[in-house]
């Protein structure tokens, strides 16, 4: 028997323990992750995959990948592509086990048919308005169909005619028979089928009707032989229907177990939302940097160790909370400072002339691409007569503790020489736009013969061999920590930061950058950290996101572990009830 490492253990992996200690499933740990190909992955579905995929190695056991694909209305192959591309990416692999709801369309008519043979389900003729207006109420009991007592022959006429789409949509539906007067609202006659006549992006037009989700998510699980289906909270009052369904047609009967799904400040995780946030065009796509999704996150330049990294911290709970989106920007950096090479990039340029630096020459210094980490080697930066700084880095008349350019101020030149501005040109508009400057030749590689220090130290590129380059700067896509939405256009409109993205042109970068692969990662010298954009970047446009800044607001964040046994959540997060 496998357990669980004792520093991982929460509530689920206790509960698997202690099933593989009785022999439960005769020793097997078989998981899910069940996602709908109707929208692209994000990082509350990074929590899933994570527990899924993670739990089954820790215990020996497996997990599958199981596409569940029961509304062809919204479902789409290239949401398919992406789900996949998206859980190797986290660094999971499913092997063998790609599944589909689709595949079990045959069973799952078949257990349909069962169903209503037992006199446990009827087709009903209520409109879905009437449905809903019968349901009832959380403090009134529904009413039940007058078309509920229709004889088993009937009822399995009218399901095989609406499979052989005899009926328009809307008119019939197929319920289960449990009870109307239910306190759980999910157990008062839920349908099961309707009919639906589009196309499926794997079966085509052979079906007219098509299960509901709940019909065919607990017994996907019982078909593929699941031992533990994990599901987030919202599901637990779906229990006792999967448990109905499976009881009453006697096939396996895999355990359900509930955790907090992920929530984060300043984030939208409803697909819904999602999906506007596209379609309405705030956004470039299901992509743009801005989105939590994974595939917006990648092209930003996470890093699949840093999610892993935030969803291990955040553990699991029974109680819904609010991660801090901090606490994944600690991870983030972490990971990134311990495996970025370093480099310099100049974005706001101003041009400075090396007056006493010969023209023509051309230096080359050697720099660690990491101060912590020889592995990741060296590179060689060139130096010539005209240089580019950032703007800010000069100050005409700086206050008291600027340590950087000024006139008559001396300053380093990161990997190179000490220089001292003389004189300042300006353009027909009184801007700056060029620094003379003086070198000394006796400061190669920043230290002088008589000892003399200096505060302050620049980047800088080479104007000569610079490769030009656009930069992205990207803040959260919403105002608030905890944003409102609200209920109409315009107020979710408002909700929105205007200042979201921001597009630097005429930035200047290290020449070496002109041969980064898209998604090749940098940490721009006092700027933050950077990736080469996946889709728009070419040799003939570089194009960079800024990942995230180098200052840590999570610093003072100490993770702690939970109590053996507890589900305890951990790092940072705040009641949300």
């Amino acid at each position: 028997m496998t357990s669980a490492p004792e520093q991982r253990m929460d509530f689920i992996r206790e509960i698997i323990a202690e099933d593989l200690r009785r022999g439960t499933w005769g020793g097997r740990v078989h998981t899910r992750f069940p996602p709908e190909p109707n929208g692209y992955l994000h990082i509350g579905h990074a929590k899933s995959i994570c527990l899924n995929f993670g739990i089954a190695t820790e215990f020996g056991g497996k997990c599958n990948l199981r596409l569940d694909d029961t509304n062809p209305m919204k479902e789409e192959e290239e949401y398919v592509a992406s789900i996949k591309e998206d859980v190797r990416w986290l660094g999971f692999d499913w092997e063998d086990r790609e599944y589909y709801a689709s595949d079990y369309f045959d069973q799952l008519y078949g257990y349909a048919l069962a169903l209503i043979r037992k006199g446990k389900a009827y087709v009903d003729s209520l409109t879905a308005e009437e449905i809903r207006q019968h349901r009832g109420t959380l403090t009134e009991p529904g009413r039940n169909s007058p078309y509920r007592d229709r004889t088993v022959e009937e009822n399995l006429d009218l399901f095989r005619r609406m499979g052989e789409g005899e009926f328009e949509e809307g008119t019939h539906t197929l319920r289960a028979k449990i009870d109307m007067a239910s306190g759980n609202l999910n157990l008062r006659d839920p349908v099961l089928y309707r009919i639906m006549k589009s196309f499926h992006h794997r079966t085509g037009d052979r079906w007219k009707v098509y299960p509901m989700y709940d019909f065919a998510h607990g017994q996907s699980d019982s078909i593929e032989g699941i031992t533990h289906s994990l599901c987030t909270l919202e599901f637990e009052d779906h229990r006792p229907l999967y448990d109905w369904f499976l009881e009453e047609l006697g096939i396996h009967h895999p355990r359900q177990i509930e955790f907090a799904r992920l929530n984060l400040t300043y984030t939208a995780l409803s697909k819904r939302r999602l999906l506007r946030l596209v379609n309405e065009g705030h956004v470039s796509g299901w992509d743009d940097p801005r989105m939590p999704t994974l595939s917006g996150m990648r092209r930003r330049g996470y890093t699949p160790e840093s999610i892993r990294r935030f969803c291990d911290l955040i553990g699991l709970a029974k109680k819904n909370s609010t991660a801090e989106i901090e606490l994944l920007e600690h991870c983030l950096r972490e990971d990134l400072n311990r495996t970025t090479r370093r480099t310099m990039a100049v974005l706001d340029p101003l041009r400075v002339v090396i007056e006493n630096y010969p023209e023509g020459k051309v230096e080359w210094f050697e720099a660690d691409n990491h101060p912590d980490d020889p592995s990741l080697g060296t590179r060689k930066i060139p130096f010539s007569r005209e240089i580019f700084i950032e703007r800010d880095d000069f100050m005409e008349a700086p206050p008291k503790k600027f340590f950087r350019l000024s006139p008559g101020r001396e300053v380093r030149l990161k990997h190179t020489y000490y220089i001292t501005c003389t004189s300042v040109e300006r353009d027909t508009d009184g801007r700056i736009s060029t620094l003379r400057c003086m070198y000394d030749p006796e400061s190669r590689g920043g230290s002088t013969p008589d000892g003399r220090k200096i505060k302050g130290t620049l980047h800088w590129v080479s104007a000569l061999h610079a490769a030009q380059a656009q930069v992205r700067l990207y803040d959260y896509l919403f105002k608030d920590k905890e944003p409102d939405f609200g209920d109409n256009q315009e107020s979710f409109a408002r909700a929105l930061n205007s200042n979201s993205l921001k597009v630097l042109t005429g930035c200047m970068v290290e020449q070496a950058l002109r041969e980064a692969g898209p998604g090749s990662r940098f940490q721009f010298l006092r700027h933050g950290y950077f990736c080469v954009d996946r889709r728009d970047s070419s040799q003939e446009g570089l194009v960079f996101n800024r990942t995230i800044t180098l200052r840590d607001s999570w610093a003072r964040v100490q993770a702690q572990e939970p109590p053996p046994g507890g589900d305890t959540q951990r790092g940072k997060v705040s009641s949300k009830t």
